[in-house]
């Protein structure tokens, strides 16, 4: 077989692999769009081509009076804010501090936030439910923001740690020859060439309460506090409940802020991913 073959061969492959993932993520994707436009709440009657189109379950949603799917909406997207805003902060600090400054236990606890990235925090949930019981926090979304903020920083400040160290020394070494202090070397020099690796924290973070559900549902139990992800299991998980099209529409509604927050982050996503991976 000549190289031209061979080559041609391979790219073949390689198109038909991506075709096959391409249905294998489309699909799904194109049910549950088809589901939200089907009249009846059956699932085993809906088709992904509806007989009669209909924009009932999205109106259910929003003006019904039995609907808390605004609520959840408006919850979640506070969550996810103020989570994505508060551990991009937490996680700079920390990783900047871990980059550029030599302290006692410096190496210990970079191997700690190894060490942490190995067990999933629902080994913890024992101990985190006792602790948001005790100070109060059981049931409320600053509780939940807490949790989501403290368990960010391990995986993330080591990610972002990674990426500053790519950032020459030299530069802070020049600014502080001219007078700066140490604050304006982070928030004027290194943080701004740093924004691809906090592009991508603010993304991860911020997806995170659309789709986590085993938090919300050990730590909230009011109703008006449910996130989405909560909120919309109860549609297809309570008793007589069957309301899977409700459910689908839902479930399409939540792309809208997450593409909205990728589309203006897209730009810095994959220098950040792959610089911070390169070396650390």
């Amino acid at each position: 077989m000549n190289p031209k073959t061979k080559s041609k061969i391979e790219v073949f492959f390689m198109y038909l692999f991506l075709a096959l993932m391409f249905i294998v993520i489309v699909y799904p994707l194109l049910w549950t769009l088809a589901f939200s436009f089907n009249s009846g709440t059956n699932l085993y009657g809906a088709s992904i081509i509806p007989e009669s189109w209909s924009l009932a379950h999205y109106k259910w949603l929003f003006f019904d009076p039995q609907s808390n799917y605004v609520q959840w909406y408006i919850n979640t997207l506070i969550i996810a804010f103020s989570t994505s805003i508060a551990a991009t902060a937490t996680v700079g600090l920390t990783a900047y501090a871990f980059s550029r400054y030599r302290f006692v236990g410096k190496k210990n606890g970079l191997y700690l936030f190894l060490v942490l990235q190995l067990f999933p925090v629902l080994m913890a949930m024992v101990a985190i439910y006792i602790l948001l019981n005790t100070v109060g926090l059981l049931d409320s979304l600053f509780g939940l923001i807490l949790v989501y903020v403290g368990t960010s920083i391990p995986m993330n400040a080591f990610l972002v740690k990674g990426y500053l160290d790519t950032i020459p020394k030299e530069l802070d070494e020049s600014a502080k020859l001219d007078g700066a202090g140490h604050f304006r070397i982070l928030f004027q020099i290194v943080l701004p060439l740093a924004k691809p690796i906090l592009a991508v924290v603010a993304l991860f973070n911020f997806m995170t309460p659309f789709m986590d559900f085993i938090l919300p549902r050990i730590l909230l139990r009011s109703p008006e506090n449910y996130t989405l992800a909560l909120g919309l299991f109860n549609f297809v998980s309570d008793q007589f409940a069957n309301n899977f099209t409700r459910f689908a529409a839902g479930a399409v509604l939540i792309a809208l802020p997450i593409a909205a927050v990728f589309l203006y982050l897209q730009r810095y996503l994959i220098s950040g991913l792959s610089s911070g991976a390169t070396k650390g």
